[in-house]
């Protein structure tokens, strides 16, 4: 099956994943929504047993490089990692200064109608883009991952963006806690 290339089949192997905002809408265009991010991933390094080895968000998506090494695995970790940010960021649209406010909820709420996979509001597309990293050389997907944010022209060097783990690999302390590679 086409679909299959993509699909968690070891729950506590090491996969790159892509997740995307919903009609790939630059939400993280706004330090708070990256900051829920950011918050979630340490919980989860900290409470779920996430070994995050790398990770960047950019205005619509955000990649990682990791495993889950707990009974629940990678699905169990991304169904609520993706759960709670959702609720997190609708929450924060709704009560912090947001000039897009009315128009992302229309959309999240449009989203969640149409898919009919979330009662209220839908952000996060539901595929995660896992690649297996079994049999692929996983620095090659850290590298993209943080020549992510110098391609899209945000910084001149990996290491100048806050919102990644280039900074960990250069040297530096990031801020989410890593298993470096």
């Amino acid at each position: 099956m086409a679909g299959d290339a993509y699909r968690i089949q070891d729950q506590q192997g090491y996969y790159f994943l892509t997740l995307t905002i919903v009609q790939w809408i630059d939400l993280f265009t706004r330090r708070h929504y990256r900051d829920i991010v950011v918050d979630s991933l340490n919980h989860c390094v900290r409470e779920k047993g996430l070994k995050l080895n790398a990770w960047v968000i950019m205005s619509n998506h955000i990649h990682l490089v990791g495993r889950v090494d707990t009974e629940s695995g990678m699905s169990g970790f991304l169904r609520d990692f993706k759960k709670f940010t959702s609720k997190s960021i609708v929450r924060a649209i709704q009560e912090i200064p947001e000039s897009r406010r009315e128009w992302l909820l229309d959309k999240f709420a449009f989203e969640a109608r149409r898919s009919k996979r979330a009662k209220y509001f839908k952000v996060w597309k539901d595929d995660n883009h896992a690649i297996d990293l079994q049999h692929i050389d996983a620095m090659s997907k850290v590298d993209y991952i943080h020549e992510n944010p110098v391609v899209a022209g945000i910084v001149n060097e990996p290491d100048h963006y806050l919102y990644s783990s280039a900074i960990d690999y250069a040297g530096g302390k990031g801020l989410v806690n890593l298993e470096l590679i």
